[in-house]
């Protein structure tokens, strides 16, 4: 187990070496001459000049990403070159708006997809399996942007159920910041939960016909004990989707954060994209990455207790 753990964290730690290291070459190419972005169509060549050295664009780039590295490994990711603050306390006030509402939209597919795909998985073809299958189509065509706008206009314009704007920190009121992180959340749920359902019943529709269920079935054990056996070998795919449900509903937040009026991670950087804030585009990237590679290790733990042989690949 030690040596599977090992491995895991160290593919993590490349991971992350690669994708910052090709993610600074590749912002800097792309974005040139960040002065126009930061500065503005009216700023004069002397301005430029100066705000280049002043954020140290002047500099060889890879005495720059020497510099960035050697900071960044400390957990200095610098200041963002637009308001000249900390990357890491912008990241402080970021990062737990967005987590908030992706772990809770997190567990609502997560609970709601399970139950719903094993109850389809164990009966196929009736009438919440069919109600699935046209749930499904129906949801996966609809936009996420037009899900959230009907969800505001119906529980918090009409209905005066949720808040349409803004987050409350739980330090202030934990009832208030649920309340506050509901409408998201569900907006950004909603496909995934249909997609954890699909997965599952198909994974359990398939087990179930499995010779090994067969052959339990034949030899009287109990129907509970038969259910556990099949839920055991179908849960591998749901919780790999599951694990890239949750990566994909962090790059999902930034419309939701733009609809709700959240200052998350998502909306912060769509605006140092648009003005060339590579310090930022940095912190965002790290932060993001880490966030994968400490979802995959936990998806390669629990797949690891679930199913024994995935330790030994």
């Amino acid at each position: 187990m030690l040596s599977f753990i090992t491995k895991r964290l160290l593919s993590g730690i490349l991971l992350l070496v690669v994708v910052m290291t090709g993610t600074f070459f590749l912002a800097h190419l792309v974005i040139g001459d960040p002065s126009y972005g930061l500065l503005g169509a009216s700023a004069t060549e002397a301005q430029r000049a100066a705000l280049g050295a002043k954020i140290g664009i002047d500099r060889p780039l890879t005495t720059q990403f020497v510099d960035w590295v050697s900071h960044a490994i400390t957990g200095d990711f610098g200041v963002s070159w637009r308001s000249f603050t900390p990357i890491g306390d912008q990241l402080a006030q970021r990062v737990p708006i967005t987590l908030s509402v992706v772990f809770f939209a997190t567990l609502l597919s997560a609970i709601l997809g399970v139950a719903v795909g094993i109850a389809c998985g164990l009966r196929p073809g009736s009438v919440l399996d069919r109600v699935l299958k046209s749930a499904s189509v129906i949801l996966f065509a609809l936009p996420g942007f037009w899900m959230a706008l009907v969800l505001v206009t119906w529980f918090g314009v009409q209905l005066k159920w949720f808040p349409t704007f803004g987050y409350v920190s739980p330090e202030i009121s934990v009832g208030k910041w649920l309340v506050s992180i509901t409408l998201p959340s569900v907006s950004l749920a909603i496909g995934a939960i249909v997609m954890i359902a699909e997965q599952l019943r198909n994974s359990v529709i398939q087990v179930n016909n499995q010779d090994f269920v067969r052959t339990l079935r034949a030899r009287g054990l109990p129907r509970g004990r038969v259910t556990r056996h099949v839920l055991r070998n179908a849960s591998p795919a749901a919780l790999t989707i599951l694990a890239l449900m949750f990566v994909g509903l962090i790059g999902g937040a930034v419309v939701v954060e733009t609809i709700f009026n959240l200052n998350g991670i998502g909306t912060w950087t769509q605006s140092a994209a648009q003005i060339g804030d590579i310090p930022a585009l940095l912190g965002l990237t790290a932060i993001s990455i880490v966030f994968v590679v400490v979802i995959n290790f936990l998806l390669d733990l629990v797949l690891g207790w679930v199913n024994p042989k995935v330790r030994e690949r």
